[in-house]
């Protein structure tokens, strides 16, 4: 039984469809950029190596014998790895099939193009593809969800063309590895921006290459795509990946072959740290488990010019590339904690040197905010300070100055800033003891009744004192601790007022006092996860019984329940009745723990397993009664409108926190590495299970399932 997966373990199901059938187009990244992998057989979108980008330009596009492939009607199959994108079709006579990477090490893209003749003559077969490119190199932080794009000019070079923006700071060479027939496209540039529906993407030009094919013969050729901000960066990296394009596909798998065993070894050459192997029986855990870790790696970038260094983001390969988002960032705060520690403190200590109140994440191009402010960041801030120092054991943290001088007079420390977040709810405060979080683009964005007073991120408040009253206690500081313990109980009261009796289920109250029942999950969520124990049994009952009854499914859940008159508010699924955000069900499960009733959560693992059957997690999953699922798992929502989904979100991590914490119970105490796990319920799952090399400070343990704890060989 294999315990660190390879890129094999991590494949998603293949799926076949037809033009533009409601399947999300899939992403690949080599930790430098990101493309979009499209529906045709060999075009791509979006490739976006920072600082250059290309918006959401499609190129590529197949034409064979000089008709476009996706007009045949055949359907093409996807079939995704960490490392590739493989698509195949058959049209008569002909098998094509394509492996498409992002080359490592390169700020390029290549394709492995192999047709077959499987008629019983020969025949000469032209393979042609139109390519367009949109680069451009903005200075300015990348502000909004699509990346800059311009119109770019074009020029012929040897099996390729040279694109160019008006400026020459943004370069993309795209070609073949063979000898091609190259043109441009001889239509004049339009003369501004096309409406939606009137117009499309220019044509740069086109590249023909032609086979000859005898019966039951193979032949091959390679398509190139690479961007820098120079054309002799953009040919250089071009002819280094064109010379050996099958070479790229190989390296590919060697990359995230080592990436994934690199995530789970200490000392790693890779990563600040690493995370600890799950040893189980249960093959839907460990899917999940490698789910989490995958989808939190995906998002590294590593890129030229990143001002952190390496930062991770948040959404690929459609939007809001170079933003890390503080909330996303927060809900895989444990893996970050263990993966990439180092990492995770530049950045949150960047975070803290801005202003959390003014927007809802940074860029990594300059640092910059990028945004409105996210009410649910003073939550989401003390859960990544928390989670580091109770993982790392770094408690000197608390005494940094972010952004100023620690020998300097006037400046805030870590430990100040906790303190800060700790009572910034009581500036939000109306006529009510609550916190006001205003309307909804501060909150969920698609849910219209989910405004004002709402039960999470008040129950968060209460979290938030107590948590910082932990850390004051492991620092000495017990009056201080006593004091917010104190403010804590006190609200609680006042939180749990907005439940609404016997439905398991909380009301957002309005600034006239009118409270509006509200039936969401992420009430059930952060409330589960905080204030479970202040909650009476039969709350706690209700609560799982409404979850149970309006929210999971088989194998996702709904974010809102139908029943609420706000369903037919938004067609979004990432917060609305048709789907939900990728950490919701993590969490969900962790609140059930939370809850009492972890047998619920261990009995929806095996459903919610089978969702991670297409790569990593999406920015939301359609529930089974939204769209029918993809061979047994929640299907991906599309980028298009007006769903406006991404494939793959950063929060993926949330399902390691599933596993580590609540299912394993590890929850590990500032100032100590002394470890208490008797919340743990995997034992009734798997008996056997084991979490090897767990670090904490600097002792790694092995966690058992009895809740044993020893250190680790």
């Amino acid at each position: 039984m294999r315990h660190i997966p390879t890129v094999n373990d991590l494949a998603a199901d293949p799926v076949s469809h037809h033009y533009d059938d409601m399947v999300a187009p899939s992403g690949l990244t080599n930790l430098l950029g990101t493309v979009r992998v499209d529906h045709d057989l060999t075009a791509v979108s979006a490739v976006t190596f920072p600082p250059v980008s290309q918006g959401l330009t499609r190129t590529a596009a197949s034409f064979v014998d000089g008709r476009l492939v996706e007009s045949y009607g055949a359907p093409i199959t996807h079939e995704w790895r960490p490392d590739r994108v493989r698509r195949s079709v058959s049209l008569p006579g002909l098998d094509l099939a394509t492996t498409t990477v992002c080359a490592p090490g390169e700020t390029g893209v290549a394709i492995d193009v192999r047709a077959a003749n499987t008629g019983e003559a020969p025949r000469t077969v032209a393979v042609t593809l139109s390519l367009a490119a949109g680069a451009a190199r903005s200075t300015e932080a990348w502000l909004d969800a699509v990346a800059p794009e311009e119109r770019n000019r074009a020029a012929t070079g040897p099996s390729r063309l040279v694109f160019r923006n008006g400026a020459g700071t943004a370069w993309s060479v795209q070609g073949v590895d063979t000898d091609a027939e190259v043109r441009l496209s001889g239509i004049a540039p339009a003369a501004g921006e096309h409406e939606v529906g009137i117009g499309g993407i220019e044509r740069g030009g086109e590249v023909t290459v032609t086979l000859d094919l005898a019966p039951g013969e193979s032949a091959r050729f390679g398509y190139v795509h690479t961007v820098a901000a120079t054309e002799a960066e953009a040919a250089a990296a071009f002819d280094r990946i064109a010379a050996d394009v099958p070479g790229a596909v190989a390296d590919a798998e060697r990359y995230w072959d080592h990436q994934l065993a690199a995530a789970f070894t200490p000392g790693n050459d890779e990563f600040s740290g690493h995370l600890p192997v799950l040893e189980t029986a249960s093959a839907p855990l460990r899917r999940l488990y490698w789910w989490g870790v995958l989808g939190t790696i995906w998002f590294r970038r590593d890129f030229q010019g990143n001002v952190l260094g390496r930062s991770y983001d948040t959404l690929m390969p459609n939007y809001w590339a170079t933003t890390t988002f503080i909330w996303d960032y927060s809900l895989s705060s444990i893996t970050h904690a263990l993966l990439d520690p180092a990492v995770m403190r530049r950045q949150v200590e960047h975070w803290i040197a801005s202003d959390i109140h003014t927007h809802f994440g940074t860029s990594s191009l300059t640092g910059g905010p990028v945004g409105r402010w996210y009410s649910v960041n003073d939550y989401a801030m003390t859960r990544l300070v928390h989670d580091y120092l109770r993982f790392t054991g770094d408690t000197a943290l608390l005494d940094r100055i972010p952004g100023g001088d620690a020998a300097a007079p006037g400046g805030t420390t870590v430990a100040e800033h906790l303190q800060d977040w700790a009572h910034a709810w009581q500036g939000l405060r109306g006529n009510s003891p609550l916190a006001d979080y205003g309307e909804i683009d501060n909150l969920l964005e698609c849910v219209s009744s989910y405004t004002h007073e709402v039960a999470s991120l008040n129950a968060a408040n209460v979290w938030n004192l107590r948590t910082v009253a932990e850390i004051l206690t492991a620092r000495g500081d017990a009056e201080g601790a006593a004091a917010l313990a104190a403010e804590a109980d006190a609200l609680v009261k006042e939180v749990a007022d907005l439940y609404v009796s016997g439905s398991g289920h909380f009301a957002a109250r309005q600034p006239d006092g009118t409270r509006v029942p509200v039936r969401h999950v992420y009430d059930f969520s952060v409330v589960g996860t905080t204030i479970a124990a202040d909650l009476g049994e039969e709350v706690r009952r209700e609560m799982t019984a409404f979850f149970d009854r309006e929210l999971r499914t088989d194998v996702w859940l709904r974010s809102l329940s139908p029943w609420d008159p706000d369903a037919s508010f938004s067609p979004r699924p990432d917060h609305q009745w048709n789907g939900a955000y990728p950490a919701w069900p993590a969490d969900a499960a962790r609140a059930l723990v939370a809850l009492g009733e972890p047998q619920a959560a261990i009995d929806w693992i095996p459903g919610l397993a089978r969702s991670a059957n297409q790569g990593p997690p999406g920015q939301a999953h359609f529930t089974e009664e939204a769209m029918p699922a993809v061979n047994g798992g929640a299907r991906k929502a599309p980028p298009q409108l007006p769903y406006i989904i991404d494939w793959a979100c950063s929060s993926a991590g949330s399902y390691v926190a599933l596993v580590i914490e609540s299912f394993f119970g590890v929850d590990p105490v500032v100032g100590s590495t002394e470890l208490d796990t008797a919340k743990a319920c995997i034992a009734a799952l798997d008996p056997d299970a084991v979490l090897r090399g767990l670090r904490l400070g600097d002792r790694l343990v092995d966690v058992h399932a009895d809740g044993t704890v020893v250190d680790a060989a």
